[in-house]
């Protein structure tokens, strides 16, 4: 089979999108996936997502989204970002869309060239002496460092996601070194892709979170810079915890292509 794909990046992180609203690659082809995604003997992505049919009249699309192991995954923010992207270039938007993905409905905007994602209400974020763990659509464990850039993410990432309370489940592990007021600088070591990322979506709305809940600063909008590039979170603090809490920032085609599968 010939397979026509689109490479999207956001912020450096890259993904393989499938238009797969005719059913053409099955869900459950997790081999297929992980090839695809393979920087050698694939294509090359952190992840893949199938573009699909809408589940019910209120959505435009459906997204699934699958690590670069192949294996579906939780909802990855700058995934859902450029998927907005692929359904505006597929017309199937013009600049607002609706779309369910793993973790429930989402609402999406683009406006100067930015998507922007709302993610789902947190109304939970544990606070622990050395971190903060809270699920902003996948996992995310966030701890402060000092000097970011020399930071051995890779090693210790994954020793933090494979060990307790994790284990085989694992989590995201956010590395945070505040710059300014609302300014913060974020490295990530992804699960599923079992390495650091240039950037990850839920790890920056997990941090821009715990930032605010920590009093490291009280503004509702926060910058975060990754080593992909820059990306917003905004939100609205509430008692119970907080609401309208959107993802901003770009996503942009790289390139489309077919390869034999």
């Amino acid at each position: 089979m010939n397979l026509t794909f689109y490479k999207y990046q956001g912020t450096g992180n890259d993904f393989v999108i499938i238009d797969n609203r005719q059913s053409i690659v099955s869900k459950n082809n997790t081999k297929l996936f992980a090839r695809l995604c393979d920087r050698k003997f694939g294509i090359g992505a952190d992840g893949l997502m199938l573009l699909e049919l809408p589940q019910n009249t209120e959505d435009d699309f459906t997204m699934v989204y699958f690590n670069a192991d192949g294996n579906e995954s939780s909802m990855c923010g700058n995934g859902g970002r450029c998927l907005v992207a692929f359904a505006a270039f597929l017309e199937i938007i013009k600049d607002k869309a609706t779309f369910t993905a793993i973790d429930g409905k989402h609402k999406a905007e683009i406006k100067e060239g930015l998507v922007h994602l709302q993610m789902q209400d947190i109304t939970s974020i544990q606070k622990y002496d050395s971190h903060l763990f809270l699920d902003t659509g996948s996992p995310h464990h966030v701890t402060m460092v000092q000097d970011i850039e020399k930071y051995d993410v890779a090693t210790i990432g994954r020793k933090i996601r494979n060990g307790a309370p994790y284990f085989e489940t694992g989590s995201n592990v956010n590395f945070v070194e505040q710059q300014e007021n609302n300014v913060f600088a974020v490295r990530t070591y992804e699960r599923g892709v079992e390495d650091e990322t240039l950037s990850c979506g839920t790890g920056v709305t997990a941090v821009a979170l715990s930032m605010h809940a920590t009093k490291k600063t009280a503004e509702e909008e926060v910058v975060i810079k990754t080593p992909g590039g820059e990306l917003k979170v905004t939100f609205r603090e509430t008692v119970g915890g907080y609401k309208d809490v959107f993802l901003i920032g770009p996503a942009a085609l790289v390139f489309k292509g077919s390869i034999e599968c």
